[in-house]
């Protein structure tokens, strides 16, 4: 299992947000590169960003942020946020991305994501953010009639590289992870699922552990890596552990 330290980007700061409230955005670094680094130094291998604005407006407003991310780090990084097609696609893996995240267009135009597969394999990852269990998009302003499951199901022959599944109702609110929708949910499918949203100490991470078999490649962390709930050096070394 893998660890992704989240760096979301709103105004060209890095925040946090609480359930995906624009408003309810915490402002933790003025300067995302220097977070970027910060995670790296910590020895966190990957990085997991969203582009917030991007999200709203339907292209990518943060990029300069992202890209000063990717030349400061060098490390697998994944952005997801307003990438809505296949030139901005390729735009973002040219200047480095290993791994795009495709949320509201999956829901919108499922046959663009597996267009986007066949010319980019290994590079596309779907974004299920859930709100009672049905997908949410728009950067989670409006909720769809769709469950989870039933859209994740829509990709099972596309070669998607990896589902990220959000719990929004948890989503910066530090109320421990949704272990049993995500373990669920990566049961029922054959493609690796990350987990995120609500990540509050390190026993989120050993509860996830515990059900990695089911399909779980890793979680992100936001809000409890900036509180300081979570040791970076005590969660790595938890994963690297069980992972061996």
């Amino acid at each position: 299992m893998n660890l992704y330290p989240a760096i979301d980007l709103k105004d060209g700061n890095c925040v946090r947000l609480l359930r995906g409230e624009m408003d309810a955005a915490t402002v933790f670094n003025t300067d995302p590169a220097d977070q970027a680094l910060a995670f790296k130094n910590a020895g966190f291998e990957r990085l997991h960003l969203v582009d917030l604005n991007g999200a709203f407006a339907g292209k990518p407003v943060n990029a300069k942020a992202v890209e000063k991310i990717l030349g400061v780090t060098g490390v697998p990084t994944q952005l997801g946020g307003g990438i809505r097609d296949l030139a901005t696609i390729e735009m973002w893996l040219s200047k480095g991305l290993s791994r795009v995240i495709l949320g509201t267009i999956a829901l919108r135009d499922p046959e663009l994501v597996k267009a986007a597969c066949k010319e980019f394999p290994g590079a596309i990852a779907v974004g299920i953010d859930a709100r009672g269990g049905m997908v949410a998009v728009e950067g989670w302003a409006e909720t769809s009639e769709t469950s989870a499951l039933d859209l994740a199901r829509k990709f099972e022959d596309a070669r998607v590289e990896v589902i990220i599944y959000t719990d929004i109702d948890r989503d910066g609110a530090l109320q421990g992870v949704n272990v049993e929708a995500t373990r669920d949910l990566a049961a029922a499918i054959s493609i690796p699922v990350i987990a995120s949203g609500g990540v509050a100490s390190i026993v989120d991470i050993e509860k996830l552990l515990a059900v990695k078999e089911s399909g779980i490649e890793g979680v992100i962390i936001g809000r409890a890596l900036y509180d300081g709930r979570i040791d970076p050096a005590a969660a790595l070394d938890l994963v690297r552990r069980e992972n061996a």
